[in-house]
């Protein structure tokens, strides 16, 4: 019994020393995958914009050529944020509440349970955005890159001078 124990520890331990060797991966998959769904709805949305309108005219959406607008705007450039990696969590935020809305809106009435509702593909979306917005790009992103530069700058001092009133100013 010993034996078969510690064999399903090494096990365990490898497994965990490969997952842990491709952390970079599902962040890097999940921001190409719907960052190119989003570029690609959001251009071909901004191509179609009076056939989005109407059909958000439909929907009863107020000021829905704005809206039109609004949202393939919002998918091409955070689906290309997204995608790149860059501003992802800022990105990922307009993206989740256009799928709320979109659900909310187009989907709804085929909403009759929890599983239905897990069942839409953009909830699904939802749901990748909101760990996108939480846990960020992934080692493997524009974001990454930007940090790692700021945590090498070194810190600009503050100037004692700037802080004292200058003359011919007054002060306050």
């Amino acid at each position: 019994m010993t034996k078969v124990l510690s064999l399903f520890v090494a096990v365990e331990d490898l497994a965990r020393r490969v997952a842990r060797s491709l952390e970079w991966l599902p962040p890097t998959l999940a921001r190409i995958g719907l960052g190119t769904v989003f570029v690609q709805s959001g251009w071909g949305k901004l191509h179609n914009l009076e056939q989005v309108t109407g059909f958000f005219t439909d929907l009863g959406l107020p000021v829905p050529g704005f809206h039109a607008v609004l949202v393939s705007s919002t998918e091409l450039v955070c689906g290309a944020l997204v995608l790149v990696g860059l501003f992802t969590r800022l990105a990922a935020v307009p993206l989740l509440v256009t799928m709320l809305v979109a659900i909310r809106t187009a989907l709804w009435d085929q909403v009759e349970s929890l599983g239905s509702l897990f069942g839409l593909v953009e909830t699904l979306y939802a749901l990748v955005f909101v760990w996108l917005a939480t846990c960020g790009a992934g080692p493997i992103s524009l974001d990454r890159l930007l940090a790692r530069r700021r945590e090498r700058a070194p810190a600009a001092p503050l100037a004692v001078s700037s802080l004292a009133p200058q003359p011919g100013r007054g002060s306050a």
